[in-house]
């Protein structure tokens, strides 16, 4: 009787450590089951730095092109941003556009590709920065842009003449602030921020907009958008920045 019990409880014991291996074994296989249908791990996507320009809201005022030469403490006779008056008709009928100017930040820089050693490049989040102490000032870059967006300036290196232009107030989008001009368009007509981020204004208007861009023939991708852009008064997009044009 004694034996017949002890047995009965070994199997008892044995059913019941087979019981919580299988448990183990089903959980662990299930575990597996959900991991390979879960999908992939969603990356998210870098930033991608751009800005528009509500060309119905700007009056002209200038107020940007003083902030930048203020903010980023531009010689006197060059800019970094700029506003081009643009008249169209026949006198009396005439009527002023204005169009604000600056490095456009292709994404396709032909600026990029041409410097010879390399001082101009490209971040990660599409702005375009020079190396200002690899410059050597040989203005090939001056050429190859197609928006006259960059001058010399002989004050950003001591004895030298090095390549400028807008670098979307580089130091201020670092910390987390809009670039100048931005922040002091009396007519809020520039909207800059990441278009990566669905959330962000800038994304909306791309996307809900129609935004146009200086010479998009020429396949450069700028990442400065215009609304209310029309093509029979932009006129020509090289000229003397010293003169506004």
């Amino acid at each position: 009787m004694n034996d017949t019990l002890t047995k009965e409880l070994d199997r008892k014991e044995f059913l019941k450590m087979a019981g919580g291996v299988g448990v183990g074994i089903a959980i662990a296989g299930m575990g597996g089951l959900l991991q390979g249908c879960a999908g992939p791990t969603q990356t998210k996507k870098k930033k991608q730095y751009a800005l528009v320009i509500d060309l119905r809201r700007c009056i002209g005022c200038h107020s940007c092109q003083v902030a930048c030469k203020a903010e980023n403490e531009v010689p006197l006779g060059v800019f970094r941003s700029w506003v081009k008056a643009i008249d169209k008709g026949r006198y009396p009928m005439v009527k002023r556009f204005f169009l604000p100017r600056l490095c456009n930040h292709c994404s396709d820089a032909p600026c990029v590709d041409i410097c010879p050693v390399k001082a101009s490049y490209k971040r990660e989040d599409g702005v375009i920065l020079i190396h200002h102490e690899r410059c050597i000032g040989c203005k090939m870059c001056m050429g190859a842009c197609p928006y006259n967006a960059r001058f010399i300036n002989f004050t950003k290196v001591k004895g030298e003449g090095v390549a400028d232009k807008c670098d979307f107030c580089v130091h201020r989008i670092d910390n987390g602030l809009v670039p100048a001009c931005v922040s002091t368009c009396i007519g809020r007509a520039r909207i800059f921020g990441d278009l990566n981020d669905p959330e962000s204004e800038i994304a909306k208007i791309v996307s809900t907009q129609p935004v146009q861009t200086l010479q998009r023939f020429l396949n450069t991708n700028p990442k400065v958008y215009y609304i209310g852009l029309e093509e029979d008064i932009v006129g020509p997009t090289k000229g003397h920045q010293k003169d506004n044009t």
